[in-house]
Order: structure tokens, then sequence, then C-alpha cells
């Protein structure tokens, strides 16, 4: 069960919910073409953001699965602006699909997959993380904000 709630497969599963909102509920036009297409960009951008970020963890040894323990403690990267710069550049990606379809009712999912991220995911990681490496982490969290 745990492996359907990881950040990627919920990802996934809300972009597939912003296409059907789109396809079956476009509550309006906000974005009309060729405008819509800079969301292209956004989608690049933040694929890229948090797909250097998990290499990153990869090529250092840590853990990447929300539910595990957490491996090593990284300011590499991004990590050195914000504590979360995976989950940024999913976001990020997500408001670029939401662009790029160009209606309103596809915005919801940047909202529901910020909040799920806000409050569920990112306390969860800070508890394990402040649990394993206490001062430090407590340090990091002072010195670089949840978001930039």
């Amino acid at each position: 069960m745990k492996k359907l709630l990881l950040p990627p497969v919920i990802w996934f599963a809300t972009v597939l919910l912003m296409l059907a909102l789109h396809l079956h509920q476009p509550v309006a036009v906000w974005l009309p073409r060729p405008f819509n297409w800079i969301g292209l960009l956004l989608v690049v951008a933040g694929v890229g953001m948090a797909q250097w970020h998990a290499r990153h963890f990869r090529r250092i040894g840590t853990n990447i699965d929300t539910f595990g323990e957490p491996g090593e403690l990284t300011r590499d990267g991004l990590f050195r602006r914000t504590r979360n710069p995976m989950y940024m550049g999913m976001l990020m990606a997500m408001l670029g699909v939401a662009v790029v379809l160009g209606t309103l009712t596809p915005l919801a999912g940047p909202l529901v997959f910020f909040l799920l991220v806000q409050f569920w995911y990112v306390p969860l990681e800070e508890r394990a993380m402040a649990k394993k490496f206490g001062q430090r982490y407590a340090e990091y969290r002072q010195a670089v904000p949840r978001w930039w």
C-alpha cells in the first residue's frame, strides 16, 4: 500500500485527474493558445529539478523513499536554498501541465498536491530527519526554508 502512496505515484495520478477535469469539466479558458505552451518550459524545468535531485540522492547513497529511514543529510544542489527541491520540481511540472491545458479546473491538481505535500509528506519526513540527525537537522531547518 505504501508504494501506491509514494509522491511520484500520487503526482502521476493527480496529473491524470487534471487531464480528466480538463476534458470533462473545463470551467473556463484562462490562458489561450499559443501562450499556454509556455507551460512546457515549466514541465521540463520541474521534471529536471526533481530528477536531478533524485539522482543526487542515489549518487550519495541516501534513501529517497518517503516512508523509509533517511540516509544522509545533504546541502548540495538546491538543498542549499530549499529543503524540498524534489517536491518543488514536481509542483512546477504539475503547474506546467495546468498551464498547457489552459483551463481552470486542472489548477485544482497542483493545489491538492501542494496541500498533501505540505501537511502530510513533509511533516512525516521532517520528523524522521529530526529523529535521525538531531541538532544537525535543527540547524539545517533554521538556515534553509521549507520552500523558497
